[in-house]
C-alpha cells in the first residue's frame, strides 16, 4: 500500500504542473507584462521537453528501475519550479518550465511503471491516472487562493512543495525490479512504428491532452464572457478534477467487463467532445457546471485502457510503450494550448478554439481499438511471467 501511495503521488506531482499556470493566466500576464499567448508558451515550453523525454524516461525506468528514475524526476520538478521563483521575467519562466518538463517527462512513465512493477491492476493504474488529473484540478482551486499572498510565485512555489512532499514519500517506498528482458538494451526504434500503439496514443491524446487544454483556458474563457471569477474557477477545476473518479472506473471496466471497454471508451470520447463544444456556448452558470462535469468525467475513462493496452501490446518494453502513448498527449497539449490562446484574439474571444477542440475530441472515437487489443488481464506482465513459471514448476512436479 505504501508503494501504491507513492506511485499515485508521483502522478499528482506531475499533474500539478499541468494547470498551475493556467489557473492564474490573466493575472500572470499582468505580472509579467506579456500577452496571454506568451503565458500559454509557459505550458508549451514544459510540454516540449515533457514530450521529448517520455520514451527515454520510460526506457530508463525499464533499465534502471522505476523508483530511481521517478526520484530523479521529482528532484528536477522541484528545482525547476524553484528557479521560476526568482523574478517575474518571461524568458526565465519559460526556461524553468522547459526544465520542469524534463522532470515531468521522466517521472510520469516511471510512476506508471512503478505501479505496474508492484503488480498493480488496471484499476490501480486508473487510480494513478486519477491522481494526475485530480492534482491540476486542485491546483485550479488552490493557486488562485494563494496568489494574493505569493503573487506570481504561487503556481511555482506550490508545484515545488508538492514535488518535495511526494519525494519524501517515495524515498521510503519499496524498491522494484527492473524489466528483465530489456534491462540493458537500447531504445527500440520499432516502438515508434508500432501501429498497435497509434490507436492508444490517439485516444489518450484526445481524452487527456484535449481536456488539459480545456482546463487551462476554461477560466479565461468564462471570465471573458462575464461569468463571475469564483464560479469560473470552480467550473474550470471540474474539467480536470472529476477524472479522479472515472480513471479508476475505466480500469474497472477493463478488468471486469472487457467486452464493453471499446464502447465505453468511444462513448466517453464523443461525450467529452460534445460537452467541450457546449462550454463555448452562452449557457447559464448551472448548465456550465453540468457540461464541465461531463468533460471531466468523460476524459478519465480511456486512461487505464490506453495504458494497459500499450503494455499489453509491448510487454518487452512496457515503460517505453507508456511513454510513447503519454507523449502523444504531450504533443496535443504542446500544439493546442497556444493555438487556443490565440483564439482569444479572434471573434468570439476563445469560443472558436473550444469548438475546434470539441470536434477533434469527438472524431478521435473513430480510432478506438478493438476489445481484444486492450488486454483485460488485471495482472502486470511481471505477475503473469511469475504465474507461468509457477505453472511450469507445478507441471514438472
Amino acid at each position: 500500500m505504501r508503494g501504491y501511495a507513492a506511485g499515485v503521488g508521483v502522478g499528482m506531482a506531475v499533474g500539478w504542473n499541468i494547470a498551475n499556470v493556467g489557473a492564474v493566466a490573466t493575472d500572470l500576464s499582468q505580472d509579467y507584462g506579456v500577452g496571454l499567448a506568451t503565458i500559454g508558451l509557459f505550458t508549451t515550453a514544459q510540454f516540449v521537453s515533457h514530450m521529448v523525454f517520455q520514451i527515454p524516461g520510460g526506457h530508463a525506468a525499464d533499465r534502471h528501475g522505476a523508483r530511481t528514475v521517478a526520484t530523479v524526476g521529482l528532484l528536477i520538478i522541484a528545482g525547476a519550479n524553484g528557479l521560476a521563483l526568482i523574478a517575474p521575467v518571461a524568458w526565465l519562466a519559460i526556461l524553468a518550465k522547459a526544465l520542469c518538463g524534463v522532470g515531468t517527462g521522466i517521472a510520469f512513465p516511471s510512476g506508471s511503471d512503478y505501479i505496474r512493477a508492484l503488480g498493480g491492476s488496471p484499476l490501480v493504474q486508473g487510480v494513478f491516472g486519477g491522481g494526475s488529473v485530480a492534482a491540476p484540478g486542485i491546483a485550479l482551486l488552490v493557486v488562485p487562493a494563494l496568489e494574493s499572498e505569493l503573487g506570481f510565485r504561487a503556481p511555482f512555489a506550490t508545484a515545488s512543495i508538492v514535488a518535495l512532499l511526494v519525494l519524501a514519500l517515495l524515498l521510503v517506498a519499496p524498491r522494484v525490479a527492473k524489466t528483465e528482458r530489456h534491462a540493458g538494451e537500447h531504445i527500440d526504434t520499432g516502438l515508434l512504428r508500432d501501429r498497435r500503439l497509434d490507436r492508444f496514443a490517439a485516444i489518450h491524446a484526445s481524452s487527456f491532452g484535449l481536456s488539459v487544454i480545456v482546463g487551462n483556458w476554461a477560466v479565461t474563457l468564462l471570465t471573458r464572457h462575464d461569468d463571475p471569477h469564483s464560479a469560473a474557477v470552480a467550473i474550470g477545476s471540474l474539467t480536470l478534477l472529476l477524472g479522479f473518479f472515472t480513471r479508476p472506473a475505466g480500469g474497472w471496466i477493463l478488468r471486469t467487463h472487457p467486452s464493453r471497454v471499446r464502447t465505453a471508451v468511444a462513448a466517453s470520447l464523443v461525450a467529452g467532445g460534445a460537452a467541450t463544444i457546449l462550454m463555448a456556448l452562452p449557457l447559464p452558470l448551472g448548465a456550465l457546471f453540468v457540461v464541465s462535469a461531463v468533460v471531466g468525467l468523460a476524459a478519465g475513462i480511456p486512461f487505464a485502457p490506453a495504458f494497459s493496452g500499450a503494455v499489453h501490446a509491448r510487454p518487452d518494453a512496457p515503460g517505453a510503450a507508456v511513454g510513447f502513448v503519454n507523449g502523444s498527449a504531450a504533443l496535443a497539449i504542446l500544439v493546442g494550448t497556444p493555438l487556443v490562446g490565440l483564439a482569444f484574439s479572434l471573434p468570439g474571444e476563445g469560443r472558436i478554439g473550444f469548438v475546434v477542440v470539441g470536434i477533434l475530441w469527438m472524431l478521435s472515437a473513430l480510432a478506438t481499438p478493438r476489445e481484444s487489443d486492450f488486454g483485460g488481464d488485471d495482472r502486470s506482465p511481471i505477475s503473469r511471467r511469475y504465474a507461468r513459471r509457477s505453472d511450469r514448476s507445478t507441471t514438472e512436479v
